[in-house]
């Protein structure tokens, strides 16, 4: 279970950064994410300051979502976390997989890397969700 838990929490991590920079920063996050010479957001002009913080907002409370996924690992809880975190991760991967030409070949490789990352960590969890006991409450409430 502890590898079920760090890996939710790496996702939470990083929907938190991501969500929390958007969310309060946005023009930052737009010029500098990832990092100021990888501007990765800025490929994908205008600058929109209400889709980001919305772009924000949903991504911390994802990361919520995760956090206590990570807290209880109650199964159900767990399972609609990861679930959850793919029905973002994976179109948005498909997305950036269709739109790479314009960024420096570096940026390709970091923005698919990354991306596919956040797709297979939590494929690579969802079948550990089947060890997690029921907990008492979750038996009741069938």
């Amino acid at each position: 279970m502890s590898t079920l838990r760090a890996g939710l929490a790496f996702l939470a991590l990083v929907e938190g950064i991501v969500g929390g920079w958007s969310l309060i920063a946005p023009k930052h996050f737009f010029d500098n994410f990832p990092l100021p010479a990888n501007q990765w957001v800025a490929y994908f002009p205008p600058f929109n300051e209400h889709l980001l913080r919305d772009f924000g907002a949903l991504n911390l409370a994802l990361c919520a979502v995760l956090v206590f996924a990570a807290a209880t690992l109650e199964r159900r809880l767990t399972q609609a976390a990861l679930v959850g975190h793919l029905l973002f991760a994976v179109p948005h991967l498909v997305f950036h997989l269709n739109h790479l030409s314009h960024m420096p070949f570096a940026d390709q490789v970091g923005n698919v890397v990354s991306l596919v990352a956040v797709v297979l960590v939590p494929l690579a969890l969802l079948p550990l969700t089947r060890k997690i006991v029921p907990t008492i409450d979750s038996r009741v409430s069938r």
